[in-house]
């Protein structure tokens, strides 16, 4: 069973710097899940409690479109 936390302890931190590649999955109410790659640098540890990535768009905008409709 995975475990929760309420912050980024400083292994997690670290274990985050060293990948190449993250996803970011969104869905809409109604429709298809979208299951995106990042990579690129795109991905920052800000604190223990908040990170933040770039959002770049490919052929559509999947993930912006799906955080406005909700």
């Amino acid at each position: 069973m995975g475990k929760t936390s309420s912050y980024l302890s400083s292994h997690h931190q670290s274990f985050i710097n060293l990948q190449k590649m993250f996803f970011v999955a969104t869905a809409p109410k109604e429709g298809f899940i979208n299951l995106s790659p990042k990579g690129m640098g795109g991905f920052k540890i800000m604190d223990k409690k908040t990170v933040i990535w770039l959002n770049l768009t490919g052929s559509g905008n999947e993930t912006a479109a799906h955080l406005i409709e909700d």
